[in-house]
């Protein structure tokens, strides 16, 4: 057989599993969402050889997310790690065949503290299910692949199954992009979370609308961003002259004329509390470069250049 073949075919089955999967989520799903959620301790996940490396991904996940958690080795657990261990902790357990001999101390610990037991396992028969608070069932497909042997379809299901607990627990606690901001101040995803109100200009150019274009042009001059924002008398923005509509509006006279009949009517704005990336597919989407930022009132409080996205690294 070809190895691309084999390849296709792997990635096939795995696909597949997965969709059987989500229409076949875990009968005691929602309790195990519940109860990592509620608990006033942390997730201890626990697993040996492949489910532990699943394990050590999972826990990651939750910890980016605000759900305190920390991977318990089985074979380091023996040998003092379990104390480590609170009683308020919650354990989530992984064993695909769920007898997995090296996580039964783990068991017998949290059996003699109270500590709550998830698991994950593909039979309500095993040991590490009958021995769960709640047993969270993975459905028997096999494994990917001619021979059917190695850890693929299990591996891939426990991974996704995690994931989707970790992205439960997310919405469950109203977790907010501003909070994973703050658990992620250093990364890509950090940066393209930054909020606006981190990046935009405070000093910012403004006409009146009774103003008459060579206020405009200076002012546009003065500040360097290509624009200049347009305020009625009770200061909301109302328009805004770009470079642009200099270009296509010129004409001998044009210093003369009235801001308004240049101006650009309702351009558009964004609020403070929207994050970079938002903003940045706001301004690619419109084909823009300068966005006015304004307060509830509809009034400015900063301007934001597709350049200080740039310098940021949201992009």
């Amino acid at each position: 057989m070809d190895f691309l073949t084999e390849a296709r075919r792997v990635i096939l089955e795995e696909s597949r599993a997965l969709k059987i999967l989500a229409q076949n989520l875990p009968v005691r799903f929602r309790d195990a969402v519940e109860a990592i959620s509620n608990s006033e301790g942390r997730l201890v996940v626990s697993g040996i050889g492949k489910s532990g490396h699943i394990g050590r991904k999972i826990s990651s996940t939750m910890a980016s997310l605000g759900q305190k958690s920390f991977f318990l080795h089985p074979s380091e657990a023996q040998h003092g790690d379990l104390g480590m261990l609170d009683a308020r902790d919650v354990l989530l357990l992984i064993s695909y065949s769920g007898e997995s001999v090296e996580l039964f101390p783990i068991i017998d610990f949290a059996k003699r503290f109270g500590n709550k037991i998830v698991s994950i396992s593909k039979s309500e028969n095993s040991t590490l299910a009958k021995n769960s608070d709640i047993p969270l069932i993975l459905p028997d497909i096999g494994e990917a692949g001619s021979f059917g042997i190695a850890p693929t379809i299990s591996s891939t299901n426990t991974l996704a199954l995690g994931d989707a607990l970790a992205m439960s627990i997310l919405v469950l606690k109203g977790f907010t992009k501003e909070q994973f901001r703050l658990l992620h101040p250093g990364g890509a995803l950090g940066k393209g979370l930054s909020f606006i109100f981190d990046i935009m200009h405070l000093e910012i150019p403004l006409v009146n609308i009774n103003d008459n274009m060579q206020n405009a042009v200076i002012e546009m001059t003065k500040y360097g961003f290509g624009c200049v924002g347009v305020i009625d008398g009770s200061e909301k923005l109302v328009g805004i002259v770009t470079d642009g509509d200099l270009r296509r509006k010129m004409s001998s006279d044009i210093l003369s004329k009235p801001v308004d009949i240049v101006m650009t009517e309702n351009p558009i704005v964004v609020s403070k509390n929207i994050t970079a990336s938002e903003l940045l597919h706001t301004m690619e989407t419109n084909k823009i470069t300068n966005v006015f930022v304004v307060d509830t009132s509809g009034k400015p409080v900063g301007l934001v250049h597709v350049h200080d996205l740039i310098m940021n690294k949201v992009i």
